[in-house]
């Protein structure tokens, strides 16, 4: 039997009815990907990348999964398509993405999978929200805190606290 990793994923949608597509991946991925341990308020944000788009929403997850680093990166692209996902464009507008930004201590660097996410300390819209689940986990590359990079992320767009339904 493998031993359980925590892993912190970004869930994004910026089409269609966010928080149901939100709420449904987060209901997906406790289906097959592990239990979550906790999730972040929702928070609206501007486009990242390309910003002639509509504003996000994004929640973090922790997740405690028994599955590899690809096996979740598998079940978080399979959430992403049962959504609608299509890729059309990079940082284009999508019903749906699901981003592992940390799985436990590890450094991956493959073809199709990198971790940490290799622009999670210059995204306010992913640390905003991962702050709140896990402001003392480390980045396993820059050794620093969720709430040190936090601090020094460039990143200038706002991040605000969802609202709405």
């Amino acid at each position: 039997m493998s031993i359980p990793v925590t892993a912190y994923l970004l869930l994004g949608s910026n089409l269609g009815d966010r928080t149901a597509l939100l709420r449904t991946a987060r209901a997906h991925l406790a289906a097959v990907a592990g239990e979550i341990m906790a999730a972040s308020a929702l928070y609206e944000t501007a486009a990242w990348g390309r910003e002639d788009q509509p504003a996000f929403l994004n929640q973090a997850l922790a997740v405690r999964t028994f599955l590899t680093a690809e096996e979740l990166l598998g079940q978080c692209l399979a959430t992403e398509q049962a959504a609608g996902r299509e890729r059309l464009e990079r940082w284009g507008s999508r019903t749906l993405d699901v981003d592992i930004l940390l799985y436990g201590p590890a450094l991956i660097d493959q073809p199709s999978l990198t971790v940490p996410h290799p622009r999670l300390a210059e995204r306010r819209f992913a640390l905003v929200p991962l702050a709140e689940i896990g402001p003392e986990v480390r980045h396993p590359r820059l050794g620093l805190s969720v709430t040190e990079l936090l601090a020094r992320c460039p990143d200038p767009l706002p991040v605000r606290p969802w609202l709405g339904n």
